[in-house]
């Protein structure tokens, strides 16, 4: 399914076929190599940003192209296109194989689909919802974090969404692609009180479409779960107290385990604290630890 689907949309639209492919690698094959295959990725990436209740950032990036590998003993070639088109394909084979110098037999295998159990959708997440609830879902956010406390002062939130296709050819038959939808949830929220600001952050995502933050887990809004956890985590920011510091008490089995361990305290801690000493290296100590420890 993921194949169909990704050959349809990096080889199919950009006038190619899987016999364009296996006649590219039979090109790499003319030289002596061990392997090659050939790298196809496009990747749309959107993003949403509201800082103090305003929508702030928006974004939208397209990246695609293909890389060519030629392996061979411990060389390997590399070359890549940002246009996918038979032509790229050509001139990155041919630099890539150019790393050999021998001839080969010009013979590529097959190409045959790799099948795989799928792990999560074949979904655009960027579809999956409009851009009129995407941009709701950030001011609900911005809602419930500042009704969380009235300490709340600052709340920015974005959401980002990932499509990837991956379609990879070798020259041993391999043709295998996937599908890799991607979005994310991120809180900051800035509380103070009494003068004193500390920040706290949440969020979450995985690969599936934006619909997942609206879902309900233990009757809440994973959205509305998010942005509370945030102001939970300025809270505790906020009532934080400085670590203990100093001398302390050190209690210490008795025998064997307190003298093993006073001795290292003793020698490891200087040893890692004398880098720059001059005669203190590593080794000196060490000689020094045999001679007056070691059994």
């Amino acid at each position: 399914m993921s194949l169909t689907l990704v050959s349809e949309q990096l080889l199919t639209a950009n006038k190619l076929s899987h016999q364009d492919l296996h006649t590219v690698l039979g090109q790499l094959a003319e030289r002596r190599l061990d392997y090659a295959d050939l790298y196809f990725q496009s990747s749309y990436h959107e993003a949403w940003v509201i800082e103090d209740g305003i929508i702030k950032d928006g974004s939208y990036n397209i990246d695609q192209g293909v890389g060519v590998r030629a392996v061979s003993g411990e060389k390997t070639g590399f070359a890549y296109a940002d246009q996918i088109t038979l032509n790229a394909l050509n001139q990155s084979a041919q630099a890539a194989r150019s790393i050999v110098r021998e001839q080969g037999d010009g013979r590529a295998h097959t190409l045959g689909e790799i099948r795989h159990q799928a792990l999560y959708p074949l979904l655009d997440p960027l579809q999956s919802l409009p851009r009129e609830e995407k941009i709701a879902l950030l001011h609900r956010v911005d809602k419930v974090a500042r009704a969380a406390d009235p300490r709340v002062q600052e709340v920015t939130a974005s959401v980002t969404g990932v499509y990837e296709q991956v379609l990879v050819a070798a020259t041993d038959g391999t043709l295998a692609a996937d599908v890799r939808p991607l979005v994310r949830l991120s809180v900051s929220v800035l509380v103070e009180e009494d003068g004193k600001r500390e920040r706290g952050s949440s969020g979450g995502g995985g690969r599936f479409g934006y619909d997942y933050f609206l879902e309900t887990v233990d009757g809440e809004v994973r959205a509305d779960a998010f942005a509370k956890e945030a102001v939970r985590m300025a809270l505790v920011n906020l009532s934080a107290v400085a670590a203990p510091a100093g001398g302390m008490p050190v209690v210490l089995g008795a025998g064997w385990p307190a003298c093993c361990c006073m001795r290292r305290s003793a020698t490891a801690w200087k040893v890692t604290s004398t880098a720059a000493v001059p005669r203190c290296s590593a080794d000196r100590w060490g000689n020094w630890w045999h001679r007056n420890f070691a059994p």
